[in-house]
């Protein structure tokens, strides 16, 4: 007999009530406890055009989860003597620069490495990530780097660089493409036949959903121009994720100690513990172990949790980027487990910056309750974590608490920090108009403007964009959304901060990127 409530199935359905309307695309979710199956629902459209309803075999993106498939395939691999994880990047791929310090493979696993992401670096060389490119594109891009976001192991930032690299090797070293070596070694023998790699957006495929972003005239199509890979290329349908998860409670691919491995969190150099495994986000979640990954691509979203010490699974795949596949899967554990929510935790409204740092973000009261946003997005925080609000996001290793003096205590991957409110209508010390240049990534930038705003246009060997910038400190500047200003609530896709001779862009993933005056 099972734990769950008795409407566990009604409230279930009311958190995808949003995605049941005529004309909504949808989510298809499932329920596990002890490997028997508890629940399982279809939401919305899986092809609004048709009308073609989702279903348990609808064919959806379910990219980053793709990360965990690719670390077991390394650990396959190194159980044979192909490889180890201690081995550098650069002994199996010698287009990838050797920077400050030495990046293992356990590293680009963790995302400890340091690495840059090379998505955003496309972005931020000007190529739309919209915009057709191969993969040689992310090689050259990845060769390109002159410089790591951290010290390795010292921190965490997610990075698919690490994952697009762990791909290439996995396919050099067995002499095979990424999907043949997934189909001999993991989906093949669990009779996942729905479950590939699909390199690129816009391919035709029998039962294959569409995939769809909200504007304000509606629903439309969002496909990428990049072609993925073992960084976040794959798709799948529920039952055969319904497969994937069970085989990780009880193996029939893969081995429990490898499982075990994935599931161990991170250790950095200070001695802290991380959020991040090999492959898999590991938490605790109300005092639960909590064990797996989501994915985010164009027009999808999707989210496996177990909490391993329980028997309870859920998985979540939505063809849609308007569901937050994390924050419900944790609602579902919530309903399951009869844990109310935490009292939320009063911080105040506002911008926030490191202090000695340019790492930035904002506090929105949303209902009343404090929510995180900073240039990665916005999202709800978990109130119940220990040490205080984390953002309730899959991968951030951040937890804030409040002061009296309106500051806020922060921990960053073990190491605190302090943030201190920025003041609205900041002007800087001086304007940043001139030219600037990274040599090394081919970057040209020029700046026009006065000490409160102005345009920032870059171009490369890529492409090229342009963007407003703010002031928001006398020595810092927010990059804006191409379009956007800077009202309250609304992201900013990185900051400039002002160096002697120049300025270094700090965004989600990519960290002192460096400009100097031309």
């Amino acid at each position: 007999m099972t734990k769950a409530p008795a409407d566990f199935a009604a409230r279930i359905d009311a958190l995808f009530q949003d995605f049941t309307g005529p004309g909504s695309p949808g989510a298809v979710v499932a329920v596990t406890e002890n490997g028997r199956e508890i629940f399982a629902n279809a939401y919305g459209l899986a092809n609004i055009n048709n009308a073609v309803p989702m279903g348990r075999k609808t064919i959806i993106r379910i990219g980053s989860q793709t990360k965990q498939f690719t670390v077991l395939l390394i650990l396959m691999l190194e159980a044979e003597g192909k490889l180890s994880l201690s081995d550098e990047v650069q002994k199996h791929l010698s287009y990838v620069p050797r920077l400050e310090q030495p990046v293992t493979l356990a590293q680009l696993a963790s995302n400890t490495s340091g690495f840059r992401d090379h998505l955003e670096a496309m972005i931020f060389a000007g190529l739309s990530i919209f915009t057709p490119s191969d993969r040689q594109t992310g090689r050259d891009v990845i060769a390109r780097q002159d410089a790591l976001n951290f010290k390795p192991g010292s921190a965490m930032t997610y990075c698919n660089a690490g994952f697009f690299m762990l791909s290439e090797i996995i396919e050099q070293i067995e002499g095979a493409t990424f999907n043949d070596v997934l189909r001999k070694r993991i989906t093949g023998p669990l009779g996942m036949d729905d479950t590939s790699l699909l390199i690129r957006d816009g391919a035709a495929m029998n039962r294959l959903a569409a995939h769809y972003t909200k504007r304000e005239e509606g629903w439309a199509n969002l496909n990428w121009g990049l072609d993925l890979g073992g960084e976040g290329g794959m798709i799948s349908t529920l039952d055969d994720m319904i497969v994937w998860q069970q085989n990780m409670f009880d193996p029939k691919v893969g081995t429990p100690d490898m499982y075990e491995r994935m599931a161990t969190p991170c250790v950095f150099d200070n001695g802290a513990t991380g959020f991040y495994g090999l492959g898999l986000v590991t938490d605790v979640y109300r005092g639960r172990r909590a064990v797996g990954h989501g994915g985010t691509v164009a027009g999808g979203k999707s989210e496996s949790t177990r909490f391993v010490d329980d028997g309870f699974g859920v998985v979540i795949i939505a063809n849609n980027d308007q569901v937050a596949s994390f924050a419900l899967g944790r609602r579902i554990a919530d309903i399951y487990f009869g844990d109310k929510a935490p009292a939320p935790i009063a911080l105040a409204p506002g911008r926030y910056r490191q202090e000695g740092g340019a790492d930035v973000f904002e506090i929105v009261a949303k209902d009343g309750v404090a929510t995180f946003l900073n240039a990665g997005g916005v999202g709800g925080f978990d109130f119940g974590h220990q040490g205080g609000a984390k953002p309730e996001r899959a991968i951030t290793d951040l937890v804030l608490s409040p002061r009296a003096d309106g500051k806020l205590d922060g921990v960053f991957c073990g190491t605190p920090r302090l943030y201190a409110p920025l003041q609205a209508g900041a002007a800087a010390a001086r304007p940043l108009a001139g030219r600037y240049v990274n040599k090394a990534q081919d970057l040209e930038v020029e700046i026009t403007g006065d000490a409160s705003k102005g345009e920032f246009r870059l171009r490369s060997g890529l492409g090229a964009m342009a963007a407003p910038i703010v002031a928001a400190d006398a020595d810092l500047w927010f990059l804006l959304q191409p379009g956007t200003d800077m009202r309250p609530g609304l992201p900013w896709n990185a900051t400039l901060a002002v160096t002697s001779d120049g300025f270094e862009m700090n965004s989600d993933r990519i960290k002192k990127l460096a400009f100097k005056r031309a």
